[in-house]
């Protein structure tokens, strides 16, 4: 890696409870989406320093940055097989890059505090398993801002660009289509034309034009269906912000996942290895 190497960031769907350690159970549920996750490393063609993970499960009425060195895990799930409760991903945090975030983010005029007991959640680990399954990367973990302000979360984003030409990998994870209430066949007109505004917005539109529709996603077609609450979008807005003037990819679509919904992942920025 170049001293003028600089990471593209990422908004995953990162799929529903910890899949990646229930094959039995859920059968090629999840194949379209792993092998998407499993391709990040050949995308980026280097290994980051550390992963900076905006995660959709994580929301504080103030930001947040996980600080601790040895993170432990939370099951922020229920109803899964008992053996999906002893999940261990073991991989570091990072107190310096908490830091780093930190410094970042007060000298933009955004409080962040730090905590230390922070675990892995399911919206972090189930998503970076496939990704670097010997947990070699260490991670922190940003909270979103209750709220749901995505004006905010992009200029957030914006202040934490400078880490990607530092060895940090940004990714954003939730889930493009995030309603449980209809999750399946009930939900796949609402997530397709979703999705299809959500295609538009990212690869369709230039950089100006997509901050605008992304601050105003509310009024896209089927927006409160797809996102009742916007905790699994919002990762987005920080993936974006941090690549603002960066041309988006689409890695990852889906047409019949769960029976019926349309999913997506998107890079930001060039791969290391174009």
């Amino acid at each position: 890696m170049t001293n003028d190497f600089v990471f593209p960031t990422y908004f995953v769907s990162h799929g529903g409870g910890p899949w990646p350690f229930m094959k039995e159970q859920v059968g090629n549920t999840f194949d379209k989406l792993e092998a998407s996750l499993k391709d990040i490393p050949r995308q980026i063609g280097a290994t980051p320093k550390a992963a900076l993970v905006i995660s959709g499960p994580w929301e504080e009425p103030e930001f947040a940055v996980s600080a601790g060195a040895q993170p432990g895990m939370i099951y922020d799930y229920s109803g899964f097989p008992p053996h999906t409760y002893q999940i261990r991903y073991g991989a570091p945090g990072s107190p310096e890059l908490a830091m780093r975030v930190r410094q970042l983010m007060e000298e933009s005029g955004f409080p962040v505090r730090l905590d230390a007991q922070r675990g892995f959640d399911h919206g972090t680990f189930t998503m970076m398993y496939p990704i670097y399954p010997d947990a070699s990367v260490p991670i922190v973990q940003l909270s979103m801002k209750r709220g749901s302000d995505p004006g905010l979360h992009m200029d957030v984003g914006r202040t934490l660009a400078p880490l990607r030409s530092e060895g940090v990998l940004i990714l954003g994870s939730g889930l493009s289509y995030h309603n449980l209430r209809q999750f399946g066949p009930a939900g796949a007109m609402a997530s397709r034309q979703f999705d299809d505004w959500l295609q538009q917005t990212l690869i369709g539109s230039d950089p100006r034009e997509r901050r605008e529709r992304l601050l105003h996603w509310e009024q896209a077609p089927s927006a409160r269906s797809a996102h009742p609450h916007p905790d699994h979008l919002l990762p987005l807005m920080v993936a974006a912000g941090a690549a603002e003037d960066e041309e988006a990819t689409c890695v990852y679509h889906e047409e019949d996942f769960f029976g019926g919904l349309t999913v997506s992942s998107f890079r930001f920025g060039k791969a290391g290895n174009q």
